[in-house]
């Protein structure tokens, strides 16, 4: 029986492909062959190609992967090293892929950054954060639709320059558009610098976008007459710009270990894993040659003999040291008719500005990462803050 059963198969099989010809039984072409990857940046998995699907976990930055497939515009199926599958932005700030071979047989990079057009200067590798709520475009135009806008503390892949006034960016759930390259609006690091000399909306009717900030207001940028340079000093002092200018440097060399695991204690002689104080030692000694002293406690006493130190979180700065209390609860009760000046350092972050800090505090939160301090224990245990500078 079982050979009979065998012999009308191979027969059926036979017939099929007389009837259809071989390319009926040709496997379906895969848009990317299965490939190893490595996280570069702590990146969640998800349990389906959209930002709204539930987080699996978090992927760490180090870890190898396989790339199964292309799913969809944005997105990868991806398995782990313990064979879970899952699927990731395809944003190339996220994992380091080589080039792989399309179904139509074109040669593409599996960086999920596309190809540019015609008229663009290409940019490689380099990551944006947003320093100052922005409009997201679909085209590089003020005229453009608004997809919607960027917050500060936001972390983009910058995939071509189309003009001096625009850079294609794409953002951490994989959609593409453009964003001014004004310097106040974005940092751009991981490459040459690029910041483009024109505002948005500063074209020849010298209109200005007043919807480039998401309150509305009108920026520091957009107030010179009729197509002024978008010099980031030009609202400011030499010093102040000099400050300005190593704050940026110390946050874009921060963010570049964002997904970095957290390990208490870490070694500060390396930069495999790190615990609070460590990551913002290594922030300042990265970006500016500045070694400041290895433990919390010690930054802070740094900050106060400097002169800097604020209670107040609403006087901080960017790129300002934040110091915090230990955890005693979620709600702002479990710390009221607390003496804070009593109080021990038991974290520090960078503050980022509006209400976001980037720091890093446990192995089960992602490592190095960006958080909302408002409304939160975070905002209840703030002690002081200010400048390392």
């Amino acid at each position: 029986m079982k050979t009979s059963m065998k012999h009308k198969l191979a027969t059926a099989g036979i017939a099929a492909a007389l009837l259809l010809g071989s390319a009926a039984f040709a496997p379906a072409p895969s848009a990317y062959a299965a490939q190893t990857a490595e996280v570069v940046w702590g990146v969640n998995m998800r349990t389906s190609p959209s930002s709204s699907g539930s987080i699996v976990r978090m992927l760490q930055k180090g870890e190898t992967i396989t790339v199964l497939e292309s799913a969809g515009t944005g997105w990868y199926k991806v398995s782990d090293n313990k064979g879970a599958t899952g699927y990731i932005s395809s944003a190339s700030k996220y994992t380091q892929l080589g080039k792989v071979s399309s179904g139509s047989g074109t040669s593409t990079s599996a960086t999920g950054s596309g190809t540019t057009a015609g008229n663009s200067d290409a940019v490689a590798s380099l990551t944006g954060v947003i320093k100052k709520s922005v409009s997201f475009r679909k085209s590089p135009s003020t005229s453009g639709q608004r997809l919607r806008y960027l917050q500060a503390g936001e972390q983009v892949s910058v995939l071509a320059k189309t003009n001096s006034s625009w850079y294609e960016v794409m953002d951490s759930s994989g959609t593409k558009g453009y964003v001014t390259t004004q310097s106040q609006y974005m940092t751009v690091s991981g490459g040459s610098s690029l910041s483009g000399g024109n505002t948005e909306g500063s074209g020849s009717s010298g209109s200005t976008d007043s919807g480039n900030s998401s309150s509305g207001s009108s920026n520091s940028g957009s107030t010179g007459s009729s197509g002024s340079t978008g010099s980031s000093g030009s609202t400011g002092s030499t010093a102040g710009s000099t400050t300005n200018s190593s704050v940026e440097k110390v946050i874009a060399a921060g963010m570049k270990y964002l997904g970095t695991p957290y390990e208490y204690g870490s070694d500060r002689s390396n930069t495999k894993t790190f615990d609070c104080s460590d990551f913002t030692r290594q922030a300042f000694k990265d970006a500016l040659g500045i070694t400041i002293p290895a433990d919390s406690r010690k930054q802070g006493a740094y900050v106060k003999d400097k002169g800097n130190a604020v209670t107040d979180i609403s006087k901080l700065k960017r790129g300002d040291l934040m110091f915090f209390m230990s955890y005693k609860g979620s709600s702002k009760s479990s710390y009221s008719g607390l003496n804070k000046s009593t109080q021990t350092i038991t974290h520090v972050g960078i503050y980022l500005g509006n209400g976001q800090i980037l720091h890093t505090y446990s192995k089960e939160s992602g490592g190095v990462k960006t958080d909302t301090i408002t409304g939160k224990h975070w905002e209840y245990r703030f002690l002081f803050g200010g400048s390392a500078l």
